[in-house]
C-alpha cells in the first residue's frame, strides 16, 4: 500500500465508522433483526484511490467484499471536498412490507450531516 493511500484511509477512518453505524441504523429501521445489521470496516474492505473526473483530485474508494464468495457487497466513496457516499447490499425481502424487496441501504453527506435511505424494488409476484 502506498503512503498516499494509507494517509487517506487514516484521515477517513473515524468518518467511515460513523457511516457504518448509519448503514446499520438504516437496516434496523427497516425492521431487520439486529444480527442483520453487521456492517463494519473489518478486513473485508479493499481500498484504492480513484481520480475524480470533475475535480481532478483523488477520492478514496473502499469496497466491501464477501469473505467467502469474493463478491462486492458495498462501497464507500470519500471525495476530496469531504463529501461521501456509501451503499451496502441487503438483498432480502422487506421484513414488514411484502410488496417490497430491499436491494441496499445508502448513506451520503458531509461531516456530521448524514442522510440515508433504503433502495427498494417491487417484490416479484406482487
Amino acid at each position: 500500500m502506498n503512503d498516499h493511500l494509507a494517509e487517506k484511509i487514516l484521515q477517513n477512518v473515524a468518518q467511515a465508522d460513523v457511516i457504518c453505524q448509519e448503514l446499520n441504523r438504516q437496516i434496523l429501521k427497516l425492521g431487520f433483526p439486529p444480527e442483520r445489521a453487521d456492517v463494519t470496516l473489518g478486513s473485508h474492505v479493499q481500498y484504492s484511490l480513484q481520480r475524480d473526473t470533475f475535480s481532478g483530485l483523488d477520492s478514496l474508494l473502499g469496497v466491501w467484499m464477501h469473505p467467502t464468495s469474493g463478491y462486492k457487497t458495498g462501497s464507500l466513496l470519500f471525495h476530496a471536498d469531504g463529501t461521501f457516499f456509501a451503499e451496502y447490499d441487503v438483498l432480502q425481502p422487506h421484513p414488514t412490507k411484502s410488496k417490497w424487496f430491499v436491494e441496499a441501504v445508502t448513506v451520503w453527506g458531509k461531516g456530521d450531516d448524514i442522510k440515508g435511505d433504503p433502495r427498494l424494488l417491487p417484490a416479484l409476484g406482487e
